[in-house]
């Protein structure tokens, strides 16, 4: 009878309910999840921020790129792999469904325990490219090898969290990101303060809150989904389905790729100033981390929606869901950005007593907050396009983000030096979104003409 229940809720939400009820049905989920979720990096930089001690806080600074690798790599398999679950699901293909779902899952296992091999091997170069300093180096080191370590219990549950929401199953996400927030709540105090793992304890109690919150989804996945009860059993797949998860899911890596080198260079930039600059990147980047996770949640939280509606041909729902989800973005992102800019020095001393960081932070949080209501639209645009398959416009988005961001970087530190270093993204975040807004257009025009000939096909079968 639960089941039932259950099914009859997923159908309903991503089918036929309205779009306003269905978006706040999967959307608000997920932005109470990821917001939660979002305390992983501000539990880490407040505890760590309690010991006093700014080498530390630059370290786990230093240290972000390691969290995008292996967040790329989970969202490589769960975007990828949720978006095609959502299609199938669409069309009735459930057995296809169960199978992409097991692929995605075992290789992502797979994938996150030889990232962390090839680490340990490579620990000393990693270190180089991360800017280490000789007041850094230690914590950073211990910071690397134990976060690459425990890598794959973060890949796994970033993969299972996207396959949980690829059949509607919101509040099942929000439930295991809420469950890993508060596990790393109860372990950090604990890890870093009193038993005085310091950078050792904050990659410790992330790698534990996301390892809770996979077998919960595994769990669930396993005993209780509509569509993918009894998934482990189906991990045989053809190389053409496994092609449809990797052509959209690689930009996941492309985008992470580049991240990685934009937070080096600003690093890189950063430290040619003073390292509280490295820190004060670091705080702000946390903070601005709370509106840029609920935009999220709003266009991942449509994922499905999306997906579904264009798999099913509903067109016309399509277009309101994205209008609906487009104007909620736009109204969270300039709440945010006028409530944290008036309560921005407050906010920064939570985090940091330093002057030195406080002064450079409150400037870094201005810019970052612009910056993130244009990759809210960015994102938007960019789930649109992974949940229609298109692995093209996906793909250049992606890339366009760092290939703009190197030039505008070099260009606007030399004439503008630390201030160009600080609004470079937001100029690179704005073009981005530009461009993506070209590419719906072509892609609404395709749309338009795909309805055109359906509806001429069905005249002449009319006849």
């Amino acid at each position: 009878m639960e089941g039932n229940k259950v099914k009859k809720s997923n159908e309903y939400y991503l089918k036929e309910a309205p779009v306003n009820k269905a978006i706040r049905h999967l959307s608000v989920p997920m932005m109470l999840g990821m917001s939660v979720g979002s305390l992983y990096t501000l539990l880490n930089a407040y505890f760590i921020g309690l010991l006093h001690n700014t080498a530390m806080l630059t370290a786990i600074t230093l240290g972000l790129p390691l969290f995008i690798i292996l967040m790329a790599v989970g969202n490589l398999y769960g975007v990828g792999g949720g978006t095609f679950i959502t299609r199938l699901i669409a069309k009735g293909q459930d057995t296809e469904a169960k199978q992409v779902a097991s692929h995605v899952v075992y290789a992502s296992v797979i994938m996150g325990l030889v990232i962390g091999v090839l680490a340990v091997i490579f620990i000393n170069p990693i270190l180089t490219i991360l800017g280490t300093t000789a007041d850094t180096v230690m914590y950073t080191r211990v910071y690397t090898i134990t976060t690459f370590l425990t890598g794959f219990t973060i890949v796994l549950n970033f993969t299972l969290e996207q396959v949980v929401r690829a059949e509607g199953a919101s509040k099942v996400s929000m439930n295991g990101m809420i469950i890993s927030a508060l596990v790393s709540l109860a372990l950090d105090p604990l890890l870093i303060l009193g038993l005085n793992l310091h950078v050792m304890g904050a990659a410790l109690g992330v790698a534990v809150a996301n390892f809770v919150s996979a077998v919960y989804y595994i769990y669930y996945l396993q005993k209780r989904s509509e569509h993918l009860r009894g998934f482990f059993k189906s991990w045989r797949l053809s190389w053409a389905k496994q092609w449809e998860i990797y052509k959209v899911g690689t930009a996941e890596l492309f985008q992470a790729a580049f991240m990685i080198v934009t937070t080096l260079l600003l690093n890189h930039y950063a430290l040619s100033y003073r390292e509280s600059v490295v820190a004060g990147f670091g705080v702000a980047l946390r903070i601005v981390q709370l509106p840029e996770f609920l935009a999220m949640g709003i266009f991942l939280g449509c994922m499905p929606l999306i997906a579904y509606s264009l798999a099913a041909g509903n067109m016309k729902r399509f277009r309101t869901t994205f209008k609906h989800a487009l104007i909620a973005i736009i109204t969270i992102g300039v709440l945010f950005l006028s409530s944290v800019y008036v309560f921005r020095a407050p906010i920064m001393h939570l985090f940091t007593q330093d002057p030195a960081v406080f002064e450079i932070g409150t400037y870094i949080i201005v810019a970052m907050l612009v910056s993130a209501l244009f990759n809210g639209v960015a994102g938007l645009l960019m789930t649109i396009f992974q949940a229609a398959g298109e692995g093209v416009p996906t793909t250049v988005l992606a890339v366009l983000q760092g290939v703009l961001f190197i030039p505008i970087l070099f260009v606007s530190h030399h004439y503008f030096g630390l201030h160009g270093i600080v609004w470079a993204m937001t100029i690179t975040e704005t073009i981005t979104c530009l461009v993506g807004l070209l590419f719906y257009m072509k892609f609404s025009k395709k749309l338009k003409r795909n309805e055109k000939n359906k509806m001429l096909i069905e005249n002449e079968v009319a006849l």
